[in-house]
């Protein structure tokens, strides 16, 4: 019985886990959201998100990892439960970075 219970925390603990920012999902975001701004502003709005997403991603690694270390040392993700995950943060991240990219191609931007 301790050995199914013990099993059961343990996965619980490992499904609670911060995902890594290469398994999260974009947010979709419409393209029209952009269609107002030119190519150069566009080139700048790019730039911004893609230093945002990379931010957002070493975070959300950094609490992958610290989750992982948590879990094999007391066996619960320390980074989720003090609010290190940011998976919201990457998928809207890279969500913009994907539908500016869109709207750069669909204005023939270079």
């Amino acid at each position: 019985m301790k050995k199914l219970v013990l099993a059961a925390a343990t996965l619980a603990a490992l499904s609670s886990c911060a995902k890594r920012p290469d398994a999260i999902v974009p947010v979709d975001i419409p393209m029209a959201v952009y269609q107002g701004q030119t190519c150069q502003q566009l080139g700048q709005e790019m730039i911004k998100e893609q230093q945002n997403l990379a931010a957002v991603s070493k975070a959300q690694n950094d609490a992958a990892n610290g989750d992982a270390f948590g879990v094999f040392l007391i066996g619960v993700p320390m980074s989720s439960a003090v609010g290190g995950d940011k998976e919201g943060q990457v998928a809207v991240a890279k969500g913009k970075v994907q539908s500016i990219e869109n709207s750069l191609k669909s204005k023939g931007c270079k």
